[in-house]
């Protein structure tokens, strides 16, 4: 609020949209100023474009008679470009170089954040535009100039040979016929260079016609970048709250210009949810290696049905201490080698399945038996642990994620197929690597593992018995401490009448409220008393005590209501709860302050409610429709608000010009825009085009 006061509003201004000339409207950046190409005090253009590409090319006139002008420079290039016939076809006709071509490539992809602007008689007109192009000059001659040169070096090496040889002996033609084109072949062909190159140079030039600066039709073209309906209202402002947020956030549209192709293994995840659930699986599971299922449904789309995952995840992936990892035929496919030793897919599969086998009995695994086991190279069996465990120095390394029990226990069918499936995958290991029993059997448990003990109901109870017992003395101490710290307090304060008997369920709890006649809501403001809390006991407060807190909370709500001027009581209570939360163990104001006291309190420093008329089918809470307001701030802007209030009485959201026609009714024409916008600033806030009193522009 203090930078807003800082900074206030000076002048507002009127924007229209004017949509004339907004598919026509194109930007041209140009790397030189235009109007130095002149010739005799006059611009020369001559322009043509391609509307689908969006290119633009243009012959602007070179002022030759400029003295900066190298006249021989320019003479030299003509003769190298045309030669010395003289032909229509001659790029420059005066047989100097007099004009340059700029060629344009596009500068923004994507243009519908750019406008062009127009400031008049205060009101500023923006036109969308269709294209940012940047000119660039084109060197085109060059290139004939060179295609020339090599043409009269093929004719000067030829000679008049040619005609002292033989007509050359007939040969034998083959002809072949090509074979039906493939689809996948056509997609290349479609999508290589010289085919775009090809498509784009079948679109034909449509020329153009320059019209100068003063020009009586650049004038009237001029007039289609001003709104021509500026008196009407705008109707794309009516809209309801979901129209307007897609407005300003539509969805996301495949645009029609070619984009760099991304590699093939990256995917976004608006790309990756157009996949079959199937493929989506796959592709997240083979990048992530190990993952929670809790995670896997996470990264789905909404709606997606856990059993169809859980279905599909199964086909790529298995259970490893509720986890979930990747095959290893995912990561390791059929024909391919490892990248360290060259070991075809089938041995490094069987290497990784007993690292993820070895993990299924425990936490911990050592590369060095991983590597005397399975034979491979430390490089693969390194590359297996980095896929599901992390390295702890001097232990070895230890899976990746830690046991996932609610997944075990919200599907034990999956669970007990798991199993099943490492009972046979372990059958296979014994074959191929040769097992001992003592390799089979799982290792002790250790302190670190994540995996849940196997408790019975009854160990379970005799475990709390036991800590309930040790726990008893030590509640009983605590509680007889307490109760010698309030009879130690007792002379402190007057009239105090101790209750130690439980309440009965048809009791309800005592208003901790220093007045007598709080209401009895069950809505209490504060927090837990504290141990150093002793003014509060049993909702007793001493005169000298209530005096002090009702201080307090009238010190608290001038500073809120003068630096908020309008609050609901929803608001007021979020305010409140959050000074407490400010405020240091056992303070005053830690004594329960009801709803009603703090209404009551607002009302004693001045504040009025504002009985808005809400709508019949508000949703707002009834705080939230209870609305307060401070009437008098002491500054010369009391009437006006005085009068908006009056106004929200009658309806619960207000136009401004109705606001800015009342005030003006009772003020007269000295009324200054700045003073309106004061008070709406101070009492209002703004929600498509209406104005609402504070606190209630969600209802």
């Amino acid at each position: 609020m203090a930078e807003e006061e800082d900074d206030p509003i000076i002048q507002e201004i009127d924007v229209y949209l004017a949509k004339s000339l907004s598919e026509k409207l194109f930007l041209f950046q140009f790397p030189i100023r235009p109007a130095a190409m002149t010739y005799n005090g006059m611009t020369h253009i001559s322009a043509k474009i391609k509307p689908k590409q969006q290119k633009v090319e243009l012959e602007m006139a070179i002022d030759t008679v400029n003295p900066n002008y190298c006249r021989s420079k320019g003479e030299q290039i003509a003769l190298n470009v045309d030669g010395t016939s003289i032909d229509d076809s001659n790029t420059y006709s005066t047989k100097l170089m007099d004009k340059q071509t700029f060629s344009s490539i596009q500068a923004a992809s994507n243009t519908s954040r750019y406008a062009a602007a127009v400031f008049r008689k205060g009101e500023l007109h923006v036109t969308p535009l269709r294209g940012i192009l940047q000119l660039r000059p084109s060197f085109t001659y060059l290139d004939k100039a060179d295609a020339k040169h090599r043409e009269r070096e093929a004719a000067n090496e030829a000679g008049d040979s040619s005609q002292d040889e033989a007509e050359e002996d007939v040969k034998q033609v083959t002809v072949r016929f090509s074979r039906p084109e493939s689809e996948q072949a056509r997609q290349r062909r479609v999508q290589s260079y010289e085919f775009l190159q090809k498509k784009q140079a079948e679109e034909h030039w449509v020329h153009l016609h320059y019209y100068g600066v003063k020009d009586s039709r650049s004038e009237h073209e001029r007039q289609y970048l001003q709104c021509q309906a500026t008196g009407m209202e705008n109707t794309e402002l009516i809209k309801s709250p979901s129209e307007y947020l897609t407005m300003l956030m539509p969805p996301n549209a495949e645009e029609e210009f070619d984009k760099p192709m991304a590699p093939s293994n990256v995917l976004s995840m608006a790309q990756l949810r157009t996949l079959p659930l199937a493929d989506q699986i796959k592709i997240l599971i083979k990048n992530v290696k190990v993952m929670p299922f809790a995670n896997l449904m996470g990264l789905m789309a909404t709606g997606t049905d856990s059993t169809a995952v859980l279905r599909c995840i199964q086909q790529v992936a298995m259970l490893v201490q509720g986890n979930w990892v990747v095959k290893s035929d995912i990561i390791y496919p059929k024909d391919s080698t490892s990248p360290h030793s060259g070991v075809a897919a089938e041995v490094l599969c069987r290497g990784r399945d007993y690292v993820m086998w070895k993990f299924t009995k425990g936490r911990w695994v050592v590369r060095k038996e991983v590597a005397a086991v399975t034979k491979l190279c430390q490089e693969d069996v390194k590359e297996f642990l980095d896929h599901m465990a992390v390295v702890r120095i001097n232990q070895g390394w230890e899976f990746l994620l830690p046991y996932d029990e609610d997944f075990v226990k919200k599907h034990p069918d999956v669970v007990q197929r798991q199993q099943m499936l490492w009972m046979g995958i372990q059958a296979k290991l014994e074959k191929v690597f040769n097992l001992s029993k003592e390799d089979m059997m799982p290792k002790k448990q250790d302190r670190q593992s994540g995996l849940p003990l196997v408790i019975s109901g009854e160990h379970r109870i005799s475990i709390a018995r036991t800590k309930l017992n040790e726990n008893c003395g030590r509640v009983e101490k605590e509680l007889q401490k307490k109760k010698d710290l309030s009879k130690a307090n007792a002379g402190l304060v007057a009239d105090m009448e101790i209750k130690e008997e439980p309440l009965s369920e048809d009791e309800e709890p005592m208003d901790t409220s220093a007045s007598g006649d709080s209401i009895n809501n069950g809505m209490v403001n504060g927090v837990h008393l504290d141990e150093n809390s002793h003014d509060l006991l049993k909702g007793h407060l001493t005169g000298g005590h209530t005096d002090a807190v009702s201080q307090e909370l009238k010190e608290f709500m001038n500073t809120t209501f003068k630096k908020h001027c309008v609050l609901s009581l929803s608001d007021l209570k979020r305010l409140f709860n959050l000074h407490l939360a400010s405020l240091p163990p056992g303070h005053k104001l830690f004594s329960g302050i009801s709803d009603k006291r703090l209404q009551q309190t607002v009302l004693d420093i001045g504040c009025k409610q504002i009985l808005v008329p809400f709508p019949t089918h508000c949703t707002a809470a009834p705080d939230e429709q209870k609305v307060y307001a401070l009437w008098e701030f002491g500054d010369v802007y009391d009437q006006h608000r005085q009068i908006l209030f009056e106004l929200f009485t009658k309806n619960y959201r207000v136009r401004r010009n109705v606001i800015q026609a009342r005030l003006t009714q009772e003020f007269g024409d000295d009324l200054s825009k700045q003073s309106v916008d004061k008070v709406l600033k101070d009492c209002c806030a703004s929600y498509g085009g209406m104005w609402y009193l504070k606190g209630t522009v969600q209802s």
